[in-house]
């Protein structure tokens, strides 16, 4: 017999199409799921900020009956529409009033390190328009994370070596699971260059390299895709987040499963870093 499956509620602060940010209670097997429960009750909305539903939540006698209660107004603001994966905690706005769409480069004494942030309308197109422009790829790195699940590791994939087309063919008939998904991070190896093309867990895209070869390069492909250089990022990292991954999509065990499928192998499992929102 399959044991029941847990259901948690959230908070979930909603963009509403037809007026100002609404505040719902949902619940889901998972984040992302209470999250899709809660944009299909608010036709039209997106999530714009998250938390764990608490005993201020007067769920009442809804609980076993629906699975959205509505909370009525919200006063939460949406500075950037966060990539789908990664969502702040209620109360933060403020603190990310600054955050928009620009890159920039660290600082860094002995690495080539360019971040670009942008929203979600535009993050696939980012990256995939990055990996299309590389003069060469050779292996597509997955790292599913350690607070996926809460297995207490960090998995690491690889796949043989490979080129540019066949990465951009896997990444795109797995978008919801890999490039969508808050718990995972992706690397391109540029191995001529001695540098990797990332997608965080936060979404945002970075450059590192050993060299500075392609530096001029890359902020002429960023501006291509209309990302326009700033002064500085303000980054959901900054403020207490949750990682999810999209409702439909593949749990831990079965994006293993189908990571084995496509040939990648597990090369390592690492310890888990610093504790987080998620």
């Amino acid at each position: 017999m399959k044991s029941a499956v847990t259901q948690t509620w959230y908070r979930v602060a909603l963009a509403s199409p037809d007026g100002g940010p609404v505040l719902v209670a949902a619940q889901g097997e998972h984040l992302g799921a209470a999250i899709a429960v809660a944009e299909r009750h608010v036709r039209g909305s997106r999530v714009i900020a998250v938390d764990r539903a608490g005993d201020d939540v007067p769920l009442g006698d809804s609980v076993g009956k629906r699975s959205v209660v509505e909370l009525g107004a919200s006063t939460e603001r949406e500075p950037l529409r966060w990539p789908r994966g990664v969502v702040p905690q209620l109360g933060h706005d403020e603190a990310l009033a600054t955050a928009r769409r620009g890159w920039v480069v660290h600082p860094d004494p002995s690495l080539l390190v360019i971040e670009a942030q942008t929203d979600a309308e535009h993050v696939v197109d980012l990256f995939l328009g990055l990996v299309e422009r590389l003069p060469s790829a050779d292996n597509l790195e997955v790292r599913v994370l350690d607070h996926f699940g809460d297995t207490g590791k960090t998995d690491v994939w690889l796949t043989a070596r490979v080129n540019a087309k066949s990465i951009l063919r896997f990444l795109d008939d797995h978008d919801d699971d890999l490039l969508h998904n808050g718990h995972v991070e992706l690397s391109i190896y540029v191995r001529a260059h001695r540098a990797t093309l990332r997608l965080t867990e936060h979404k945002t895209v970075v450059w590192l390299a050993d060299e500075r070869g392609l530096e001029q390069e890359v902020a002429t492909w960023l501006g291509e895709l209309e990302v326009p250089r700033v002064d500085a990022l303000t980054r959901i990292a900054s403020v207490p987040h949750f990682h999810y991954r999209p409702g439909k999509t593949r749990d831990r065990k079965k994006l293993g499963d189908l990571l084995f499928r496509q040939r990648l192998r597990r090369v390592d499992s690492l310890a888990p870093r610093a504790p987080r929102e998620r």
